[in-house]
């Protein structure tokens, strides 16, 4: 039997992943890509390190960064968070990571306001002790569908796109989102 697209299945996610699993999976990440437009227009991606903060994800930036000045400037991001799979295996088969991508919206919080400074306590060790005092901090709110590929599968069926996907989307329209299965089971969490 050929395995289903997530089109193909009416949006709903492959049984067995759960949004339990993407929330573990999301809390331990530490790297992500950021992806946004420029004012011109123009798409821009870049690495960042990332820490989950409740039900939001945290992002460190330089103040005067491109970063900064064009996420503040229209408040819409992507993310993908990319998770490592297959071990030592991976450095002798090339394994493509697990990923787990969402947009969202961003806010842009300026080096030494109260809320910087407390959302660079929640990244902690990640950002060096002499960057603490002048970093921006970026705080992403996830909206809509969260896609994932090669989340709680087996790297054999990472060989098959289609078995190795799944989305998830948010419940309600709180702005803390909560992730839930499409699939028949409805479980509620966030990145806590």
């Amino acid at each position: 039997m050929a395995t289903k697209t997530i089109r193909e299945q009416g949006g709903n996610a492959r049984p067995g992943l759960t949004s339990e699993q993407v929330r573990r999976v999301v809390a331990r990440a530490s790297f992500a890509v950021l992806s946004h437009v420029t004012p011109a227009g123009e798409p821009r991606s870049s690495g960042v390190v990332c820490k989950t903060a409740g039900r939001k994800l945290v992002v460190a930036v330089a103040p005067g960064s491109w970063k900064a000045r064009h996420v503040a400037a229209d408040g819409r991001v992507a993310v993908t968070v990319l998770v490592r799979r297959g071990g030592i295996l991976s450095l002798v088969v090339p394994i493509p990571p697990a990923t787990i991508s969402f947009h969202g919206t961003a806010v842009v919080h300026p080096a030494a306001s109260p809320q910087a400074r407390s959302l660079l306590d929640e990244l902690g060790s990640l950002v060096p002790a002499e960057r603490q005092a002048s970093a921006c901090v970026v705080e992403i709110i996830p909206a809509g569908a969260f896609r994932t590929f090669g989340i709680g599968v087996s790297l054999r069926a990472m060989l098959n796109p289609a078995a190795a996907q799944a989305q998830l989307r948010q419940m309600g329209h709180d702005p803390g989102y909560a992730f839930y299965s499409l699939g028949r089971h409805t479980h509620s969490c966030g990145f806590r």
